[in-house]
């Protein structure tokens, strides 16, 4: 039998980075998926001549020595192996309670001026949120490290007393804090948290302090793509693995993961996709890149329900549908002006009505759209391909709201639903619809059956506000299950810093077990 000193279960982000640190450490790692290739959400792809990106769209500059991602994408060998292509403004944002479009600068300085040029009534209160959102960012990094096993003391204790001002609004959502500052100034607030899908679908449930350090994280070093796609940084991380002597399978899938008498994890089977070619592989420590209630599945029954009732009180996050459109013409040429524009439908007078909008396909399309992040990769040097010129659409979708028990009619439900959107984006950009020639929609339940993600989540467990003895993060890579550690979403937040922090700390942590 093989025997690795970690195997790690999943070929996503957090699976590669954790691995990538690991091998880098002169550990013998294996990392074992079941898709065609390395990424998880991660990826982009060809579907006939149309690029899809995966879920990328933006992330904040991990070349900032501030940024969550800049410590752990540097050891695992990758920082400078993929361009970061500046992504100019954070977004435009239209629609809603705002009468004219907003434009949200990628900066604080420059976010501050043009809010308060914008809205000169609310000055005090800007002020006052981004200097907090500023000094949570600036510090969240760090303190992060102190759940897992970062090597300076002194540093983690500096970093949690620099955010005591801030500890104050620790249990508060986004609707709370953003009402405590700002009243019933619904266009400010709206204009702060246009882009509210990338992290969750309510502000009301969404975690006020998690905003401010990822929202934060963006207008502290400023947004990023990965030139290419984010497939780039999937497959630069698989190499590295494979440079510093670990393996990468994939088109293998686990079947079950063995417990020794002690009950620690010992060892993982893992077969072809047809079920053939069976091979156990003993692992002195198992990396989950995937849901705790995905891993139970794998284990001894008694192992099993201890992992899921450590869990049982976290909520799933939410989920996103994503249209990819191929133009024939750039989207410029029908008035989208920038990379990334957050469209809020007319019904949103209120940034708690964002919540309504992950509901709306569980009907037939009628005039009331989801909110929309609309981002156009031709705005900035992406190197995405063209023609056609691809624009992403996204927005928060459940899993409810589909119904996979006849896929014909899912499909024809999903039909309209396009229609109706390239439609609707028509009526905003008139000649658009008349250029599509191309494609591809990915719902809740395409999230469910691509990613293996119960419900449809996209980013984990769900942010919801934390109780005050909380630290961040709140959930550890450590699992209840001797030898079995997670390093994805689920570990930490979600979101590409979120999901490449948790991996560092999760290495981190079986380095220093030794």
């Amino acid at each position: 039998m093989a025997r690795y000193d970690v195997v790690v279960i999943g070929a996503g982000l957090g699976g590669l980075t954790a691995g990538a640190i690991l091998a880098r450490e002169g550990r013998k790692v294996l990392i074992i998926e079941r898709s065609n290739s390395v990424g998880g959400a991660a990826s982009s792809y060809k579907s006939g001549d149309l690029f899809v990106e995966g879920s990328l769209h933006e992330t904040s500059d991990p070349h900032d020595p501030r940024d969550p991602k800049h410590d752990a994408l540097t050891r695992a060998g990758v920082i400078d192996a993929v361009k970061w292509i500046p992504s100019d403004a954070l977004y435009q944002v239209r629609g809603g309670p705002l009468a004219q479009p907003f434009v949200m600068p990628d900066n604080f300085a420059a976010a501050r001026r043009a809010l308060t040029e914008r809205f000169p009534e609310a000055r005090a209160g800007i002020y006052q949120l981004l200097a907090e959102m500023e000094h949570i960012a600036a510090n969240a990094g760090t303190l992060a490290k102190a759940a897992g096993a970062s090597r300076n003391a002194r540093e983690n204790v500096g970093a949690l007393l620099k955010l005591v001002p801030a500890i104050g609004d620790w249990k508060m959502s986004l609707s709370q804090k953003l009402d405590s500052v700002f009243g019933d100034h619904e266009a400010v607030k709206c204009a702060i948290a246009a882009n509210l899908s990338y992290f969750h679908d309510d502000p009301a449930t969404l975690w006020w302090v998690f905003f401010a350090m990822a929202q934060g994280s963006y207008l502290q070093s400023g947004g990023r793509y990965v030139q290419g796609g984010s497939q780039r940084l999937s497959s630069a991380l698989a190499r590295a693995i494979r440079v510093a002597g670990g393996e990468v399978l994939v088109r293998r899938i686990v079947t079950s993961v063995a417990m020794d008498a002690q009950g620690r994890v010992s060892s993982v089977t893992h077969t072809a996709r047809d079920g053939s070619d069976p091979k156990t592989v003993e692992g002195l420590r198992v990396i989950g890149n995937a849901a705790p209630e995905t891993l139970a599945a794998l284990m001894p029954a008694s192992a099993a329900e201890q992992l899921k009732a450590s869990y049982a009180q976290q909520a799933p996050s939410a989920s996103l549908f994503a249209l990819t459109l191929g133009l024939a013409k750039p989207p410029r040429e029908f008035g989208i002006e920038f990379y990334s524009t957050q469209i809020l439908p007319r019904d949103m007078m209120r940034l708690s009505d964002y919540a309504k909008g992950a509901t709306r396909m569980a009907d037939e399309p009628g005039e009331l759209m989801p909110p929309m992040s609309v981002v156009d990769y031709a705005a900035i040097d992406s190197g995405v391909p063209t023609p056609p010129f691809v624009l992403s659409v996204l927005g928060p979708d459940h899993l409810s709201n589909w119904d996979s028990s006849d896929m014909d009619a899912y499909r024809a439900k999903r039909g309209r639903w396009q229609q109706a959107i390239v439609g609707y984006l028509d009526r905003m950009y008139p000649g658009l619809a008349g250029a599509v020639v191309a494609s591809s929609f990915n719902s809740a339940l395409s999230v469910r059956q691509y990613l293996n993600a119960p419900h449809g989540a996209v980013y984990g467990f769900a942010p919801s506000p934390q109780r005050a003895t909380q630290r961040i993060p709140r959930r550890s890579p450590r699992t209840v299950v001797p030898g079995l550690y997670l390093a994805s979403a689920y570990a930490g937040f979600g979101g590409y810093s979120g999901v490449v922090q948790s991996a560092a700390v999760c290495a981190d942590m079986i380095l220093g077990e030794g």
